[in-house]
This record gives C-alpha cells, sequence and structure tokens, in this order.
C-alpha cells in the first residue's frame, strides 16, 4: 500500500472472520472511536465453501482450510487496506493531528481551536485558568489553615488512647469510653516507689523498678 493512511500509531484492529472494524484513539486523553463494522462479502462465500468442503471431506476440505487462510484478518490485504482507508475517512472529523508534537487528538477537549495546536502544545487558557485556581485554593486554604487552632482544650502530654483499653471499642476522644464507660487514660503504679505514670514503657520513669505484665 502507497497511499498515506493517518492514524497509523494510535488504532488497534478489530477485524474478525467476518468484517473488517478499527478502534481509534486520542493521543491526550486515550478517549476511543470506533469505526463502523464493514462485513467482508468473501466471508459468506467462504462460510458456504467451508461447509461444502467439510460435508465432502477429502481433498476439497483442503480448500476450504486454504479459504481460511486467505481471509485471516491478522494479515495485511487489499481487503483491509481499503477497509482501513474506508474507517479512518469515517473516524477523521473526530481527530487533529497537532503541528507542534505531531500527535492526532481528539476535537473535544484535547484540540485548542484557536491556537491550532492540541492542549497539551498549547493549554486552553479557560481550563488552564481553573486548574491554577484550584491549585492557588488549595495553599491558601493551607497557609490559613497553619492560624486556626483546631487542637481546642485537648490534652496533648495525654497518651492518646485509640482503642478503649477494656473493651477495644474505637475511642473518639475524651477521658471515658462512649461503650463501656471505662477510663482511657491508662495509669499505672510503680510498685517500687509508688509513682503513678500514664507511661506506656516497661519501667517506671523514675526509679526503673519494672511494671508487672
Amino acid at each position: 500500500m502507497t497511499d498515506l493512511v493517518p492514524f497509523t500509531d494510535n488504532y488497534t484492529d478489530l477485524s474478525n472472520q467476518d468484517g473488517f472494524q478499527f478502534e481509534f484513539r486520542c493521543e491526550r486523553c486515550g478517549n476511543g472511536f470506533r469505526s463502523a463494522f464493514r462485513r467482508d462479502p468473501r466471508s459468506l462465500g467462504q462460510k458456504l465453501a467451508r461447509g461444502v468442503t467439510g460435508l465432502l471431506g477429502g481433498p476439497l476440505a483442503e480448500v476450504g482450510y486454504a479459504a481460511d487462510r486467505l481471509l485471516d484478518r491478522g494479515t495485511n490485504s487489499a481487503a483491509k487496506d481499503d477497509a482501513l482507508r474506508a474507517a479512518t475517512a469515517e473516524i477523521a472529523p473526530n481527530f487533529h493531528q497537532c503541528r507542534g508534537c505531531g500527535d492526532w487528538v481528539c476535537g473535544d477537549g484535547c484540540w485548542n481551536e484557536d491556537i491550532g495546536q492540541c492542549a497539551r502544545c498549547s493549554p486552553i487558557a479557560v481550563e488552564e485558568l481553573a486548574q491554577l485556581q484550584a491549585e492557588a485554593r488549595r495553599r491558601q486554604l493551607q497557609e490559613r489553615l497553619e492560624s486556626v487552632d483546631l487542637v481546642g482544650n485537648t490534652p496533648l502530654s495525654r497518651q492518646a488512647q485509640p482503642r478503649c483499653p477494656a473493651c477495644g471499642a474505637q475511642a473518639g476522644g475524651g477521658k471515658f469510653c462512649a461503650e463501656c464507660g471505662s477510663s482511657l487514660v491508662t495509669r499505672r503504679s510503680c510498685t517500687g516507689c509508688g509513682t503513678e505514670t500514664q507511661s506506656t514503657g516497661r519501667f517506671c520513669p523514675e526509679c526503673g523498678q519494672q511494671f508487672p505484665s
């Protein structure tokens, strides 16, 4: 085939034993456009030949098998070339080729009509502005959040207990479990010096005595 056919690097061949079909993809967003299925007139005759020769068997059966190989849609053929040309002509109105990067992109969202390039090479102004505004809002929210007191009166020095030590329920905060009423503050008394501590370690932070396990 010597004719120039576009979309040579962004389509998938969906052809089967009955005919030809191709799916073309936008090289920016990946959206696909599938061409109409074109039935191969030879497939009907091939099926009839396969059925007759299969009944008769013998050397005629080999003719039917050879017909299968001739109509293999996985190989190039004049019929497939014609079908591909027809499919590209059908799909072409949905695509533009960017003169900046050479990619084929869809006209819906990936083509900057004002500039004549894809939205990757020449971003669409309103979309670019919306993205920059979103990034600025996130940055400003983070900066403003730094000055807001989200801790309140939470005792930061007390060991947090994500779960109740008594019943294992998820603790939502506070001093007592909302499920069983047990204290969420783990206090232990050292048997050596009598110091009460909230430490979760194995030894008393005052005298070094090991807590009973």
